[in-house]
């Protein structure tokens, strides 16, 4: 039993020196140096692309500061600076990708043609982002309007704060933050409430039809010319618009900065209101009067 128990063991020693054996001849040390060389030719490689991808990109973020600096310091308008420094920015970082890919082993010219020819399924996979990439490149190039400007454009009212390649960024008068696609912008009418200096505001007074018109013209134009917000030229005018079921409408529209609008526009609701009341004169408001007649019991039976 012991001498069987030996020749076990010896047999399995002998097996394990062929296995580590014949294991030695497949890694050969030319083999091993042959993989060595090739990781470590493709990782530097890979290590490049991605040193070239982040150097290359602070680069161009730094290109894309300073020329952003030296727009703003020429004063060109800062809807052209955000829109032209954002297409240089991308320009460069395209450029950047291609290098890194480069140093890979990627051939450039076959991925560029590789690009071309998917071009046409990204443009119309992409054809909304185009069209508002467009209609920013004509909202930059007319100029309809400005950073700043209080506009009414794409369904909503709102300040400008950003006219970027594929949006505008407006902020409503509640102080809410709206994106609007550049082509649903240039798609419809644009409302620039702030374009001039001087806005008209239109108002309506309405008074009883047994009240002095003429009073009433002179009291309003009296609360009108006491406001030193109410620009004299143009003068202000006052006028009987309209003969109402209830009431004789006046027109009132006098003019003013246009910063002051709102508060000339509130100020004067008040004040008339007051004024006339002071003056005995009658704000009318819509009135029904119901009449009631007793139904004969004895007809109804």
């Amino acid at each position: 039993m012991a001498q069987e128990d030996i020749n076990a063991a010896a047999e399995a020693a002998n097996a394990a020196a062929a296995n580590q054996d014949s294991s030695s001849s497949f890694l050969s040390p030319e083999l091993i140096d042959r993989i060595q060389a090739i990781i470590l030719e493709n990782g530097l490689n890979v290590i490049y692309a991605i040193l070239i991808f982040l150097i290359g990109k602070w680069i161009v973020g730094m290109i894309r500061n300073g020329v952003r600096k030296a727009m703003q310091k020429k004063e060109v308008d800062p809807a052209l600076v955000s829109f032209g420094t954002s297409i240089i920015y991308y320009v460069l970082m395209v450029a950047v990708v291609l290098a890194a890919v480069q140093q890979v082993g990627f051939q450039t010219t076959s991925l560029v043609a590789v690009l071309g020819a998917a071009g046409l399924a990204v443009g119309l996979a992409l054809q909304g982002s185009l069209s508002n990439f467009a209609a920013g490149v004509l909202i930059i190039m007319f100029r309809p309007f400005r950073i700043g400007d209080v506009i009414t454009a794409g369904g909503h009212t709102g300040s400008v704060k950003e006219i970027g390649v594929l949006v505008t960024i407006m902020t409503s008068p509640d102080n809410m933050k709206i994106i609007v696609p550049n082509s649903a912008i240039m798609s419809g009418s644009i409302v620039n409430i702030t374009a001039h200096d001087t806005r008209r505001v239109d108002m309506v007074v309405g008074v009883s039809y047994s009240d002095d018109l003429d009073k009433v013209q002179n009291v309003i134009l009296d609360v009108l010319n006491a406001d030193s917000r109410i620009l004299k030229d143009p003068a202000p005018q006052v006028v009987v618009a309209e003969l109402a079921d209830s009431s004789v409408n006046f027109k009132v529209r006098p003019w003013t900065a246009t910063s002051d609008y709102w508060g000339v526009f509130f100020d004067f609701q008040k004040t008339i209101k007051q004024r006339l009341d002071k003056e005995g004169v009658s704000i009318p408001f819509p009135q029904q009067d119901v009449h009631m007649h007793n139904a004969d019991k004895s007809s109804a039976v």
